[in-house]
């Protein structure tokens, strides 16, 4: 990474700062630097005022909402001349149908993004679910998350994607945070910066973009900016150590974007409920001037409740742009946005060199990503592409190393092979792990537990919900009674398939073994499983603050079964 700043500083030297862009491939020569530096001025000159400010705009594509849906992204990619495209739910082919139809009617080629912070997964249900980020800070070798977010940009590329809107570089510092959460790599600075900065390298060392969210912070609120406004009251001092951390570290590595929250930050913005992703202040004052980030500046989603319940569509996008973001995502208003902004240019509101500013910032980018040179993508086989082997083994390796173990008081594990009982709790599906752990494992329901022999070696598993990011952590009160009533006279291994969180309110000290897998789904079953039977090394650890008695970077190494016997 260190080349690739120091590569961004010769470039910026060479551009005039308007065309300064803050995400440079490796390994250019003066040579690439004059044609990308030609491209750019030669196509800037070549579009009119529309063309230009249409470049300012992403706009979402779904194909599970009808074709009157698709015929209106149709017409305004037409029409209104946009930069990109934000691709949502959900046939992958019918996307890269679509895109190839929508970059060969641009006179520009398209942006084509993708919020894909746990792989196309997240948009894309046939594709494979890389682990959420509040499992990645639980890895140690940090080299394993840019592993996974080479395998993210090489799926990317297959779908013609140039944009990864990730990753979340948000410091979760609040348990009950209903929108980042899982999304974040922990409540540690530390861990966020080194495990986003691996994610980030791995995108954009293969040629798709990072853009890291949600600026200033979102890890300590307790407000879904989708439906409402949160507020960070922090102080200075606190938002620069705590939130403001990551951004400033990741922004020195050449991160292509920034993706600003819609967030109120009393602190750095004296209007009152102004959100960030609106304010000049913080933008263009903070994002811009102060901590001098060059690279693209990018709204949340503008159909979000937090800005789309106050503001009219076009209106917001106007309002956007004049606090100096270069692109508005999600936008609900592009004919009226622009028209609203040129407006302003005329007033003399905004200055015409600050589009040139941004749409050269844009095109630079674009060129950087190749994007000069579109060649269609093919929709044939993309589901086996976006799901195979060479994902499984490498998503099973990553859960494996995410494995945190708390404690081991009686050293129950590696399982030594006697009668391991089994007791599945919560509301989520377990036979996966049941399928892998074998025939010794013998199933006990909750209303069976009686019948369990005293001193026996026993699995509690709490089996979280994992079809979303969101779902909730707590666990019920018969579930803690079970945990409590079999820890008296039985040794116990409680097993968390779900967020580290879930142990926040659960006494712990009367349990022998606790293990945290994070997640609930075949992968991260099939990892636990292999670590309990000795296959595999545990050595996660916590990348959150639970409560007192679990603080974050704690976790006991644990080696394989064969190697103990060495």
């Amino acid at each position: 990474m260190k080349k690739l700043v120091c590569t961004s500083i010769f470039i910026i030297s060479l551009f005039s700062p308007k065309i300064a862009a803050q995400y440079v491939p490796k390994n250019l020569s003066r040579e690439d630097i004059k044609k990308a530096n030609h491209w750019v001025d030669k196509t800037y000159k070549n579009l009119s005022q529309d063309e230009k400010l249409g470049q300012l705009f992403i706009i979402a594509l779904y194909t599970n909402k009808g074709e009157n849906e698709i015929n209106t992204v149709r017409n305004i990619v037409v029409n209104e001349k946009i930069g990109g495209l934000i691709l949502m739910q959900d046939d992958a082919a019918r996307e890269i149908n679509l895109v190839n139809e929508f970059q060969q009617k641009s006179k520009i080629p398209l942006m084509i993004g993708m919020d894909a912070e746990w792989g196309l997964y997240q948009r894309i249900a046939a594709a494979h679910k890389f682990p959420w980020a509040m499992t990645l800070g639980a890895i140690q070798d940090k080299n394993l998350i840019r592993q996974m977010s080479a395998k993210i940009a090489e799926d990317c590329q297959r779908m013609g994607i140039n944009w990864d809107f990730a990753p979340v570089v948000d410091v979760n510092t609040n348990p009950d945070n209903p929108i980042i959460g899982n999304r974040s790599f922990g409540s540690e600075v530390s861990n966020v910066i080194r495990s986003a900065s691996a994610y980030a390298s791995g995108l954009q060392d293969n040629t798709i973009l990072a853009a890291i969210k949600h600026f200033p912070g979102h890890g300590d609120t307790s407000t879904d900016s989708h439906l409402d406004l949160p507020v960070i009251s922090h102080n200075l001092d606190r938002l620069n150590t705590v939130e403001l951390a990551p951004f400033k570290a990741l922004m020195k590595e050449g991160i292509g974007g920034v993706m600003v929250a819609h967030l109120y930050v009393p602190t750095l913005e004296s209007g009152k409920g102004i959100p960030a992703s609106v304010s000049k202040n913080i933008i263009t004052g903070l994002l811009k001037e102060k901590l001098g980030y060059k690279g693209l500046i990018i709204t949340d989603a503008l159909n979000m409740g937090a800005v789309a319940s106050k503001y009219k569509p076009g209106e917001l996008d106007a309002m956007a742009f004049k606090a100096g973001n270069d692109i508005m995502l999600f936008s609900q208003g592009v004919a009226e946005g622009k028209k609203l902004i040129q407006k302003a240019i005329d007033n003399g509101e905004i200055s015409q060199s600050r589009v040139e500013e941004s749409v050269k910032k844009i095109l630079l980018t674009k060129y950087f990503l190749g994007l000069d040179k579109y060649s269609p993508k093919n929709p044939e086989n993309i589901n086996s592409d976006l799901n195979n082997d060479s994902h499984k083994t490498l998503v099973q390796n990553l859960y494996a190393n995410a494995l945190t173990l708390l404690k081991d008081d009686r050293k129950l594990l590696p399982l030594k092979g006697n009668t391991i009982y089994y007791v599945p709790l919560e509301e989520a599906p377990y036979q996966t792990f049941v399928n892998e752990m074998g025939s010794e494992l013998i199933i006990k329901k909750a209303n069976e537990i009686s019948t369990i022999p005293a001193n026996s070696t026993v699995i509690i598993g709490l089996h979280k919900d994992n079809s979303t990011a969101y779902k909730s952590y707590k666990i019920s009160e018969a579930s803690k009674k079970i945990l409590y009533e079999l820890s008296k006279n039985q040794n116990v291994i409680l097993n968390v398939f779900g967020s580290a969180y879930a142990l926040k309110d659960i006494d712990i000290s009367g349990i022998s073994t606790v293990l945290v897998s994070y997640e609930n789904n075949d992968d991260s079953m099939t990892a636990t499983a292999n670590a309990l039977k000795g296959k595999t090394k545990i050595r996660g650890r916590l990348p959150v603050l639970v409560n007192q008695k679990l603080q974050a970077g704690i976790g006991i190494d644990l080696e394989p079964a064969a190697e103990k016997i060495k």
